[in-house]
């Protein structure tokens, strides 16, 4: 039997799954990772940890599909973004923690550029807001704060890479150093509308540009996983950063189609086709994926705390004993009784951009219960991404006329009913929450010619369940001005 293998490399587990040709699930394994947070506001992983666990995935989904390593003619990666490692070339080693994409510790790198005015040509070149969400500030710490790094670093030693990349150098057997074009968008060190990286951005951050990989197309064979990894030499043939393959698995393959994902954080894509649409409203301009060297761009709005928030209230409030307890409990009273909870545990994202703003739950009576605050938050998620609606309908990529939804949450219910609600739209959720993952695969099917087209990765596509928005629109802006109000107070609440 003919197959597909996706390595979907995430921010708290690694997954691998295994489909045949007409995009059913054959195989499947998933494995946890530890999270390190050494100081406020550092987030960091072992690279070597995020290796292992993906290999062992990848072993364990070949073997549950019950096929050969022989039988996988393509492998699609998708990944953690932004998340940044270096390593040695000779041996292979991670030369420090991988700094993960919410990491903060380089805002005030970012505050110093700003104020002498470097923000408008970072975002010029590269779509991106000056933020330490990006690669670029994350790069620069590891070049300046682990001993001898710059200077290894300028011999050629040191190679950086995404987790993309990072994945690709292993399974080659150090052969490839390589991304793609949609990863290397969002480093903050890559002109999207020239394709290349940019001299002017290295020289700011003080970068070797011995250091990046070469950028590929996200569909098309780049290289091969070696026989002695995975089992078999298998081409590596689709990649792209987690938000780029969900919204290909999502088939928002036309401009104006929007998916929004729900993980560790929600991230909400509009395709803009060949157009880079040029934000005024602090989203960003980003590769959605390019193929036989022509890019596909995308508008995007990124939330810090989606899914997060959920395992918040979990684990260190014990609110809830299960993730998933979380509906019934909010259900369990008709709205929020006034309390609004503003998760900035990381800062504030799109379209805020607040390095500074910090986590805040208003409305507070005597009478306020978990359920409350329960629905708070699920009412958090959905107002941001009413935010990111709103700026994008700003910025002339709308009107978004539904929104199609993957993620873990998406299989909430009553989120998903209030995001409806909220936005004003129908939400649209698919067979397969898996999106991810199916995206990479879909790349890898183009990539390996298995699949013709972009419309067999439409074809493949089926909608599950759709939720009708059926709150007055007088609510709905009642709430979403409540909430704008609970946004003010938890803005700049760090800055010293």
């Amino acid at each position: 039997m003919t197959c597909l293998l996706a390595l979907d490399q995430g921010t708290t587990s690694s997954r691998a799954m295994v489909f045949d040709t007409d995009g059913r699930v054959r195989g499947a394994s998933q494995r946890e990772f530890r999270q390190h947070y050494p100081q406020p506001g550092w987030v960091e992983h072992d690279a070597h940890e995020i290796l292992t666990t993906q290999l062992d995935c990848a072993r364990a989904a070949i073997a549950e599909a019950g096929v050969a390593p022989s039988d996988v003619v393509g492998l699609g990666i998708a990944n953690q973004r932004e998340t940044t490692i270096v390593w040695e070339r000779a041996t292979g080693r991670a030369i420090a923690p991988a700094i993960v994409w919410q990491d903060r510790r380089t805002a005030p790198d970012c505050d110093r550029l700003r104020a002498v005015g470097q923000a408008e040509a970072i975002r010029r070149s590269t779509g991106l807001e000056l933020d330490a969400y990006f690669s670029a500030t994350k790069l620069a710490w590891i070049l300046r704060e682990v001993p001898g790094a710059r200077e290894r670093a300028r011999r050629g030693e040191l190679a950086f890479g995404t987790v993309d990349a990072w994945l690709i150098w292993h399974l080659s057997g150090g052969a490839l150093h390589a991304t793609d074009a949609g990863n290397a968008s969002r480093t903050m060190l890559y002109d999207i509308h020239r394709g290349q990286w940019d001299d002017d951005l290295l020289a700011l951050f003080d970068i070797p540009r011995s250091m990046l990989p070469t950028v590929v197309d996200s569909i098309g064979v780049c290289g091969h996983a070696q026989r002695d990894v995975l089992g078999a030499s298998i081409p590596i043939a689709g990649i792209g950063g987690d938000q780029q393959a969900a919204t290909f698995g999502q088939a928002c393959l036309a401009p104006g189609m929007a998916k929004q994902t729900y993980g560790t954080g929600c991230f909400l894509l509009m395709n803009t086709g060949e157009r880079a649409v040029e934000s005024a409203n602090r989203l960003l301009t980003t590769i959605g994926w390019r193929q036989r060297g022509a890019s596909t761009y995308a508008l995007e709005g990124s939330i810090f705390v989606g899914g997060a928030l959920v395992q918040w209230l979990r684990d260190e409030l014990g609110l809830v004993r299960r993730s998933e307890d979380i509906e019934a409990l909010a259900a369990s009273v008709p709205d929020s009784a006034g309390v609004v909870l503003v998760p900035a545990f990381t800062g504030l994202g799109a379209p805020w951009w607040d390095a500074y703003a910090r986590g805040t739950l208003l409305g507070l009576t005597r009478g306020t219960t978990r359920a409350h605050i329960a629905r708070a938050a699920l009412e958090a998620i959905a107002l941001q991404t009413v935010d990111l609606v709103t700026a994008m309908d700003a910025d002339g990529a709308g009107p978004l006329r539904e929104l199609r939804v993957d993620g873990g949450a998406a299989a909430n219910n009553l989120l998903m009913q209030m995001q409806a609600d909220l936005l004003g739209v129908p939400v649209v959720r698919p067979e397969m929450l898996e999106t991810t993952a199916f995206g990479a695969a879909c790349l890898a099917a183009l990539g390996v010619g298995v699949w013709a087209d972009e419309a067999t990765v439409a074809s493949h596509w089926r909608e599950a369940a759709r939720f009708q928005p059926r709150m007055s629109r007088d609510r709905r802006e009642a709430v979403i001005a409540r909430w704008h109000r609970g946004v003010e107070r938890a803005r700049d609440w760090a800055q010293e």
